[in-house]
C-alpha cells in the first residue's frame, strides 16, 4: 500500500468491476467517489482490473498473475464490485471465479468491517426507527471455517471441513474491534462503547479459545465494555434489541451469516457496504453477490457500492469527502428522492438513484 498521506493530490484506486450487476454498481460508485474527491481539489486515477467469474471463464484464473502484489503495492486502495456467476463451478460443486479467498489471504486483509445502519426513509420488516440500528460487525477474515475453502476432505459417503483459529489471528481481529469501538460514539441504546464477542464457546473448543484470547486483549481496553453472545442468541438479539450493539466481533463464517441477518433489518443487502482491511492493503465492496438476473435492468441498488466507496475514502484519510457521500445518501433517502421497493431495489432505477446522490454532494 502507498503512504496514506493526506497531502497526496492524486489518489490511485484499482477497480475490479466484477460480474452480473457489478459493472453498473461500480460505475455509480466511481462517479460519486470522483465527484466527492474533486470537490476538495484532489484528483483520482482509476485503474480497471479484470477479475471474477468472467475472467475465470476467459483465462482459467479469477485474477491475473502478479495482480495481488500490484494491488498491494501500486494503489492506495481497491474498490471491488460483486463477483461470481451461479453456473461457473469447480468440479467439486463449489463456486469458481470468486475473489474472496484470493484477495483476503493474498493481501492479508484480516478484518472484514461491515457497518449495519438503519437510514431515514428506509422501510424494513421490523418496527425499528432510524438511529435504532448502528453497529459494526468486525469479522475475522483470514481463518475460521472458511480457511478450509478448497481443502476439505470428501469421500463418497462423507465430507469434512475444519474450523481453525490461531492466537495471532484472534488477537489482531479483537484488537481491531476494540480500536473500532474507541472511534465510535457507543451503542444507540445507551451510548456505551462496547465490543460483543459472538461465538459458540459452549460447544466448540475453537470458539472457547477465541473467547479466551478476546478476554486477554480486552484487558488492554478498560474504557471499552466487553460482553458476549452465543451465535444463536446473537441472531435473536440483533433483531429484537439491535440498539444494544456497538461493535460485534465474530469468526469468519458467523460474521458472514449474521451480517446478512443485519442487512434484512436495514433495507436489504443493497444497503450494506464493507471493507477488507489489513496492515498493508485494503479493498472495499458490497456484502452481496452479483445478482445476474438484475444485470443490465437498471434495477440494482447502488447504495451498498457507493457506501463502500465512502469507507474507502475514510480509510485513505479523505474523511470530508466520505462524510459528504454519507450525507448525500442520507438526504436522498430522507427526502424521498430515493425510494426502495419491498425487494430493496430503487423505484426509479440504478441511474436515477446515483444521480440523486450526485446532486446532493
Amino acid at each position: 500500500m502507498q503512504s496514506l498521506d493526506v497531502l497526496t493530490r492524486e489518489w490511485r484506486i484499482a477497480v475490479v468491476a466484477g460480474d452480473g450487476i457489478g459493472p453498473e454498481l461500480v460505475d455509480s460508485a466511481t462517479a460519486v467517489l470522483r465527484a466527492a474527491v474533486e470537490a476538495d481539489g484532489d484528483t483520482v486515477a482509476f485503474s480497471w482490473i479484470d477479475g471474477g467469474a468472467g475472467e475465470y471463464l476467459r483465462s482459467g484464473r479469477s485474477l491475473g498473475p502478479g495482480m495481488v502484489e500490484r494491488l498491494r503495492d501500486d494503489y492506495d486502495a481497491v474498490l471491488k464490485g460483486p463477483v461470481g456467476l451461479p453456473d461457473v463451478r469447480h468440479s467439486d460443486g463449489t463456486e469458481a471465479g470468486l475473489l474472496g479467498g484470493v484477495l483476503r489471504l493474498g493481501l492479508d486483509t484480516y478484518a472484514n468491517v461491515r457497518p449495519i445502519w438503519l437510514l431515514p426513509g428506509v422501510r424494513t420488516p421490523t418496527t425499528h426507527r432510524p438511529g435504532d440500528i448502528d453497529y459494526v460487525i468486525v469479522r475475522e477474515n483470514t481463518e475460521g471455517l472458511y480457511l478450509s475453502r478448497g481443502s476439505g476432505v470428501v469421500t463418497s459417503s462423507a465430507a469434512c471441513d475444519q474450523l481453525m483459529v490461531t492466537r495471532a489471528g484472534c488477537e489482531r481481529a479483537a484488537r481491531f474491534a476494540f480500536e473500532t469501538a474507541r472511534g465510535r460514539q457507543g451503542a444507540p441504546a445507551d451510548g456505551v462503547r462496547r465490543v460483543t464477542c459472538v461465538d459458540k464457546s459452549n460447544v466448540l473448543r475453537s470458539f472457547a479459545f477465541m473467547r479466551a484470547v478476546t478476554v486477554e486483549v480486552g484487558q488492554e481496553y478498560p474504557d471499552i465494555e466487553l460482553d458476549f453472545r452465543y451465535a444463536d442468541a446473537a441472531a435473536h438479539d440483533l433483531i429484537s434489541d439491535p440498539g444494544h450493539f456497538d461493535v460485534v466481533l465474530t469468526e469468519n463464517f458467523l460474521g458472514d451469516v449474521l451480517s446478512d441477518l443485519g442487512a434484512a433489518t436495514v433495507g436489504g443487502l443493497g444497503m450494506c457496504p464493507s471493507g477488507n482491511i489489513g496492515d498493508r492493503a485494503a479493498y472495499f465492496e458490497p456484502i452481496h453477490g452479483s445478482a445476474p438476473p438484475l444485470a443490465g435492468t437498471d434495477r440494482a441498488n447502488p447504495i451498498s457500492q457507493i457506501l463502500s466507496a465512502a469507507l474507502l475514502l475514510e480509510h485513505i484519510g479523505l474523511t470530508g469527502a466520505a462524510a459528504r457521500i454519507h450525507a448525500a445518501v442520507r438526504s436522498a433517502l430522507a427526502d424521498g428522492a430515493i425510494k426502495l421497493t419491498a425487494q430493496g431495489q430503487p423505484e426509479r432505477g440504478t441511474r436515477a438513484c446515483t444521480e440523486a446522490v450526485l446532486e446532493r454532494l
